[in-house]
C-alpha cells in the first residue's frame, strides 16, 4: 500500500524530529509533505536515511527562515496541499496544523500523532506570541481558532503524546484521543552516579522556553549553570548572564549526554506536552527541577526523581533549588523511572495501533 507522512515543517533536529524519524523508521513512507524544509541535510538524513526520500513542500519555502512570520497562512496551505490519490495510509506528525491536511480519497485513512498542545500561537501562548499587540489581532486569532477547531476534525484517529495533551485535545477539538508516549533512545543517556557540581537547562532558547527566568535564578544564586541550545534569544541571554553562566550553544546529542550525565540537576522552566530531555536526564541518573505543569508530571517523581515548583517566577525556582538540595537522590532509582518510556515499546504500540486501525478499514499496511 502506498504511505505518505505529513509533517509541519522541518528545520531543526530536536525532540519532535526524534518523533518523527522514528515513525518514519516504523512505516517506510513512499512520499512525505510539509509545509517548509530548512533542515540542514545532515540532519534531515537522520529523519530520512534513503538519498532518494520525496519531500514535497509548499510555496512558504520561498519565506526560508522567516515562515513563522507567515503563520496566519498556515492552515491554508496545509489544506491546499494534494495527497496523492492512490495512498491510502497518511500520516500527520502535527504540533501545529499538519493535522488539517484533506483526505483526497474517501477510503483512505487518517491517523494523526499530535507531539504537543497544536498551533500555541493562537491558544495558550497567543499573550507570549503577540504580547502587548493581541488585542489589535484578536479578529485574526478568533478566525484561526474557529479555522484549526475545524481542521481538526479530518483525521480519523488521533494519538496523544501525553494524558496532559490528550487532556487539551479534548477540550479544544472535542476529540477523543490514544496516549502513546513518545520515543526515548535510553541507550544514549547512560548511568552516572558520580555527579559535579553545576546545574544544566537544554532547550531551543526561545521566548515559550522561559530560559530568561532560569538565568536570572541563577545570577542570584552564583551557583554554577551550563545553557546547552541555541535560538532566537540566545544573544540576549548571553549579554546578561553572569560569569557563573555559561552557554555550549547548539551541541551534538553526544556531547549534550556527556554533560547531562554529570550534571547535579536538571532544569526544566517550560511548559512540555511531554519533555524527553527530562526522561533523558533521569536515564542519566540526574534528577529534575521542574515546573509543575505539562507531561513532567506523568514523568517525573515528586521528591523521589525530583522536585516540582508552582510558579515560573525566580523565587519560585530559587526555593526548589534549595528543596533540592536537601534531598538525597538516588541515581540508579531516577533511571529506573526513566525505562518506562523506552524507544522499543513506543514502536511496538505505534506499529500494534497502525495495524489495528488499517484492519478496521480493512486496508493491507505491510
Amino acid at each position: 500500500m502506498k504511505k505518505v507522512f505529513v509533517i509541519d515543517w522541518l528545520d531543526k533536529f530536536g525532540g519532535a524530529e526524534r518523533v518523527i524519524s522514528t515513525i518514519e523508521k516504523i512505516v517506510s513512507f513512499d512520499k512525505s509533505f510539509t509545509l517548509i524544509n530548512t533542515m540542514k541535510t545532515e540532519e534531515l538524513r537522520q529523519i530520512f536515511p534513503q538519498k532518494d526520500s520525496i519531500i514535497e513542500e509548499t510555496i512558504l519555502k520561498y519565506t526560508k527562515n522567516k515562515f513563522r512570520l507567515f503563520f496566519f497562512t498556515f492552515h491554508i496551505l496545509i489544506d491546499r496541499i494534494k495527497i496523492d490519490k492512490d495512498a491510502q495510509l497518511i500520516f500527520s506528525s502535527s504540533h501545529a496544523v499538519a493535522k488539517g491536511v484533506r483526505k483526497s480519497n474517501i477510503n483512505q485513512l487518517h491517523i494523526s500523532y499530535f507531539q504537543a498542545r497544536n498551533f500555541n500561537y493562537i491558544w495558550e501562548d497567543s499573550k507570549l506570541f503577540f504580547g502587548i499587540f493581541k488585542p489589535v489581532f484578536y479578529p485574526l486569532i478568533y478566525i484561526l481558532r474557529k479555522i484549526d477547531v475545524k481542521q481538526a476534525q479530518r483525521p480519523d484517529y488521533i494519538i496523544a503524546n501525553s494524558l496532559f495533551v490528550k487532556k487539551w485535545i479534548k477540550e479544544k477539538y472535542n476529540r477523543e484521543s490514544t496516549v502513546i508516549y513518545p520515543p526515548v533512545e535510553l541507550q544514549y543517556f547512560p548511568l552516572e552516579i558520580i555527579k559535579e557540581n553545576y546545574y544544566i537547562i537544554v532547550g531551543r532558547v526561545v521566548h515559550v522556553k522561559k530560559f530568561d527566568i532560569v538565568i536570572k535564578a541563577f545570577n542570584d544564586s552564583g551557583r554554577k549553570l551550563i545553557v546547552i541550545g541555541d535560538g532566537s534569544l540566545l544573544s540576549t541571554l548571553k549579554s546578561t548572564a553572569a560569569e557563573n553562566i555559561v552557554f555550549k550553544g547548539f551541541l551534538k546529542a553526544e556531547e549534550v549526554s556527556q554533560y547531562i550525565q554529570k550534571a547535579k540537576g536538571f532544569i526544566q522552566m517550560g511548559v512540555e506536552a511531554f519533555g524527553i530531555a527530562t526522561i533523558e536526564a533521569q536515564a542519566c541518573g540526574t534528577p529534575v527541577i521542574a515546573y509543575a505543569e505539562g507531561g513532567v508530571l506523568e514523568t517525573v517523581i515528586d521528591l523521589q526523581t525530583g522536585v516540582f515548583f508552582k510558579e515560573q517566577s525566580v523565587e519560585s525556582l530559587k526555593n526548589a533549588i534549595l528543596q533540592f538540595e536537601k534531598i538525597k537522590f538516588y541515581p540508579v532509582e531516577v533511571r529506573n523511572n526513566a525505562l518506562r518510556f523506552s524507544k522499543t515499546k513506543f514502536e511496538e504500540q505505534i506499529r500494534l495501533y497502525i495495524k489495528e486501525k488499517c484492519d478496521l478499514h480493512h486496508l493491507n499496511c505491510n
